[in-house]
């Protein structure tokens, strides 16, 4: 268990944990000369269960709070501290504040310098603190009267009893997550190199693992760890760690920067949010506000863009973007606070609900279902609703496990969730609902059976202008996965690079039947030099564009293949082409000793095939536009593995 101290300053935070541990938490020696704390104190104690009990001593002074803030997250135990002189402060109300923002449930009251005082004073002060309390999650927090300078002081033996068992009570910490750990400290030590502690939010690391640096995305190795002040294998959620790290240096790293593991985290500049504003700060908060963040260890400046009306009033709740100067890191259910611009007042606090907000449509409805599921999934209700507010395409398991800080094998999907693989890194796999599958293969085979009614005569679409027609947005591995899934199962079919329904075929009338049994012998019969579409027509006395349709639709029968737009050459004398090419590669390899790249030039084709230089280059780059081969300079090579002419791989229409 962590235990973080709260309370005004001078009101014996320092001096109470030093009598609860033997630790005096003021190591700096402007700490010692003025008795005051300035940096975040740390110390340890062993438990009788062998566990060790962790203590975090805070700075009490107005101008401290982001230091507060930083030793205040991440722990499990508020020991608000209290002088019997003076009473409640405003320091002691604000950090109250602070642990209530922060969603801190369980802790006790110190009332400290009980010595100074009589027993009136006393009963006072212990009134005037459940009056303070009655409204908060600490309500029932029980008071212990101490005087910690004294060496045998009753009221300090009771409080450690009782933290103690609490401690061994406490149940641990829900270790499966994704890590992440909050850097509150960094420094260098003599003959480790760079050190980091802080409080593990989730999951576990080991000596060995890499890590991730956020928001930097600079990759380390934990060299060694201690866990507690105690040399250790592994450090697990809930506990402080300092982590000997390699691969950086100590000047890369501050404090509000996180130590994760690679999937966890990715840093954004906006962050979605639901914030509430205290109700006894009287600030109205406009839009565009400036606000002073505190998130895990971080503070940064933010802009407030409010996402439901144009202000929030004092005591009011709402959805806000928090739009940050540079790149932050969180996931959703993260607790801040927020101070005003002159960042001399706490004004509220709240939870992430997108860490990775859009930068615009940020109040669609669409914008709104979705925050309302990442709600419910914080609330419990696990992660069907963020994957019913992400149709059509359901997610990727990568970002449902930054969404929810768990790995892939914590995760509960719903019951018949599919898994859609799309390549060999299972973390790229998508995660939808089956009603979200079958809406997409509907999609697609809507969109393909209304692309056929409007183009009859075109064998069928491309996959890439499909999507466009049906789901433009959805992305495109996904939309390859459909697209194989249906052909899979004979719901659609391949012509090349056709996509077209099973009972379609592109037909010819008896007309175009008669012209195309003359105009294929004739094609045939020119070799490797046809005529061009305008001679064709004018040979057989019809319209240039009546002849350019009956082309392509013989084209899209695989009877001829399009060199040019106007030029199409009979489908034996390309695969003719195709062979002449490929023998004078060998030719070029055998004779030379060159690699697999030799290729062949425009004027060593122009001599092969009898044909002008520029027949010669059209042919050549139809062979590297269909892939047949691939440009190496000035040359056209065969590409590898291809021997032969492929011909189940058709081409696109020039021009």
């Amino acid at each position: 268990m962590i235990v973080g101290t709260a309370g005004h300053i001078d009101h014996g935070k320092t001096t109470l944990i030093k009598a609860l541990t033997g630790v005096n938490t003021d190591r700096l020696k402007e700490e010692q000369a003025r008795g005051i704390s300035i940096e975040l104190g740390y110390a340890y104690t062993p438990l009788p269960n062998g566990e060790v009990l962790g203590f975090i001593d805070v700075p009490g002074h107005e101008r401290l709070v982001h230091t507060m803030v930083a030793g205040a997250s991440g722990i499990d135990f508020a020991l608000l501290v209290i002088a019997a002189d003076d009473g409640v402060m405003p320091q002691t109300r604000e950090h109250l504040e602070i642990l209530q923002w922060l969603g801190i449930s369980t802790g006790a009251v110190a009332l400290t310098k009980t010595d100074r005082v009589d027993a009136a004073r006393i009963t006072e002060v212990t009134s005037e603190i459940r009056e303070l309390l009655a409204a908060t999650k600490l309500a029932d927090a029980p008071v212990f009267a101490v005087a910690a300078h004294h060496a045998q002081d009753a009221g300090t033996t009771a409080l450690q009893h009782h933290l103690h068992q609490v401690a061994q009570h406490m149940p641990p910490r829900r270790d499966d997550g994704l890590f992440r750990l909050a850097i509150d400290r960094v420094f260098t030590l003599a003959g480790h190199g760079t050190v980091v502690t802080g409080t593990v939010f989730s999951g576990q690391a080991q000596v060995g693992d890499h890590l991730a640096l956020m928001p930097a995305g600079d990759t380390v190795r934990v060299r060694s760890l201690h866990v507690q002040n105690r040399p250790a294998a592994s450090g697990h959620a809930g506990q402080r760690c300092a982590l000997n790290l390699s691969g950086i240096d100590k000047d890369a790293i501050k404090r509000g920067d996180w130590l994760a593991a690679p999937s966890a985290m990715t840093a954004s500049t906006r962050m979605d949010v639901e914030l509430q504003l205290s109700a006894h700060a009287g600030v109205l908060l406009r839009n565009r506000s400036p606000l002073h963040v505190h998130l895990g260890t971080l503070h940064q400046v933010a802009q407030a863009a409010l996402l439901e009306g144009n202000t929030l009033a004092p005591g009011s709740r709402s959805r806000v973007q928090l739009l940050f100067e540079s790149p932050v890191c969180a996931i959703p259910g993260d607790r801040f606070i927020v101070r005003n611009a002159q960042a001399n007042m706490t004004i509220g606090g709240g939870h992430v609900l997108d860490p990775l907000a859009p930068a615009r449509k940020r109040r669609a409805p669409e914008r709104q279902a979705w925050l309302d599921a990442m709600q419910q999934m914080l609330d419990g209700a696990g992660v069907s609703a963020l994957l019913q507010a992400a149709s059509p395409g359901g997610m990727r398991l990568s970002t449902l496990m930054q969404l929810s800080g768990l790995p892939s094998a914590a995760l509960q999907l719903p019951e018949g969730a599919r898994s859609i693989a799309i390549n060999s890194q299972e973390q790229d796999n998508f995660v939808m609902l089956p009603a979200q599958w079958k809406s997409l293969r509907t999609l697609a085979v809507t969109a393909l059976t209304d692309f056929h009614a409007r183009f009859p005569d075109e064998q069928g679409v491309d996959a890439a202008r499909l999507r466009r027609m049906a789901l433009p947005a959805l992305d495109n591995a996904l939309w390859q996965a459909v697209i194989g899934s249906l052909i899979s199962e004979a719901a659609i079919q391949r012509s090349g690079p056709w996509l077209h329904l099973p009972q379609h075929a592109v037909s010819l009338s008896a007309s175009e039947q008669a012209l195309a049994q003359q105009l294929l012998p004739t094609l045939a019969a020119a070799g490797f030099d046809p005529p061009w579409v305008r001679e064709l027509a004018q040979a057989h006395k019809i319209p240039e564009e009546q002849m350019r349709l009956l082309l392509r639709k013989l084209l899209r029968q695989g009877l001829v293949y399009q060199v040019e737009r106007d030029l199409f050459y009979h489908h034996d004398r390309v695969r003719e082409l195709a062979a002449l090419l490929a023998g004078l590669t060998t030719e070029r390899k055998s004779g030379q000793g060159t690699s697999a790249t030799a290729g062949v030039n425009a004027a060593q084709w122009r001599d092969a095939t009898g044909l002008g230089r520029k027949r010669a280059i059209q042919i050549l780059e139809f062979f590297d536009r269909v892939g047949y081969t691939r440009r190496v300079r000035d040359a056209h090579a065969l590409r590898d593995g291809e021997a032969a002419w492929p011909g189940w791989r058709e081409h696109t229409e020039s021009g």
